[in-house]
């Protein structure tokens, strides 16, 4: 049975969508803000660097992109020094009535995670940058959890290569406590490296952590998604993680692009109805979406399990 299912449109969004120049389109967050689903995308610039552009929609599909870049690298303060080589690979969390935006910040120093803070997607705050060099695909659970903010993050580790971890903070600015909860399973479908995707979406069994993972062949890395359950009190508590990916790079647009063989997904969106849109880069080129029903993802953490260290 196919989970995720593609949007016939797809992809959602091209570089031919922009109305400013950029090279690719991908690597999205997106969240709804009065009504509209509104998506913070990825694009490589012609000089290889990265900036983020905002797209709206009404129906979650067909996005039109506002007339300038919604954020590019700083370019005075502590923010210019470490988003010198580009901001990349956004997530948005809606919590406390403002919406966290946390995205990778690229410079000679190497990647840190930046979060910036918005209420109306129209004026955007640096708030902090909240990592030391090497993390990347930091996602913050849209709950406290006795009075704490808790994210998933991946820092890049020889000792425990491209693992899952938790770490809680009373401020956002400050983060400790970490803790690592999730390993990639050797000669597995994601054996080489996993990171958290899109924020945590919760449901009445758990945290549904949507997931990439990272397969190493004789032609390169291939990128897919799969799903894990965290306990609902304590999300550094996994329940389970599903054996079996929901998702692999199987159309055009997936295969052949900017990277091959990727799709990658910064976003998911619940719905009212039980089911989710899903939105991933294929190919680190173009946007792509996808619905699946929230009970089978659930489903299929619990009835195909694996452990998750």
């Amino acid at each position: 049975m196919e989970i995720v299912k593609r949007y016939e449109g797809n992809p959602i969004l091209t570089k031919e969508d922009v109305p400013y120049k950029v090279a690719t389109v991908h690597n999205a967050a997106v969240t709804k803000y009065n009504g509209q689903y509104f998506m913070l995308f990825r694009s490589h610039l012609y000089t290889g660097r990265s900036i983020l552009g905002l797209a709206r929609s009404s129906d979650g599909f067909a996005f039109r992109v506002d007339p300038e870049p919604f954020m590019t690298p700083a370019s005075m303060g502590v923010f210019s020094e470490y988003e010198e080589y580009g901001i990349e690979d956004p997530r948005i969390t809606f919590i406390d009535g403002e919406y966290l935006i946390t995205y990778s910040a690229y410079s000679r120093h190497g990647v840190r995670i930046g979060l910036a803070k918005t209420t109306d997607f129209i004026n955007v705050r640096r708030f902090s940058l909240i990592t030391e060099a090497d993390y990347r695909n930091v996602v913050i659970f849209p709950e406290r959890f006795n009075g704490l903010y808790a994210r998933l993050d991946r820092p890049h580790s020889e000792i425990s290569p491209w693992s899952v971890w938790i770490s809680w903070s009373p401020d956002l600015r400050y983060w400790g406590e970490s803790r690592l909860i999730m390993k990639p399973l050797q000669y597995h479908w994601d054996e080489m490296k996993i990171g958290p995707g899109a924020p945590p979406i919760k449901t009445s069994r758990g945290w549904l952590n949507i997931y990439h993972g990272v397969f190493p062949t004789m032609d390169g890395s291939v990128y897919r998604l799969g799903v894990a359950l965290h306990e609902l009190t304590d999300p550094s508590v996994i329940i389970s993680v599903a054996d079996e990916w929901i998702l692999q790079p199987e159309e055009l647009y997936e295969i052949t692009g900017y990277v091959h063989n990727v799709v990658f997904t910064c976003g998911a969106v619940p719905e009212d109805d039980g089911t989710v849109k899903i939105y991933w880069g294929g190919a680190d080129k173009v946007m792509c979406a996808g619905t699946a029903l929230i009970d089978d993802l659930v489903d299929l953490c619990l009835s195909k399990p694996r452990k998750p260290l």
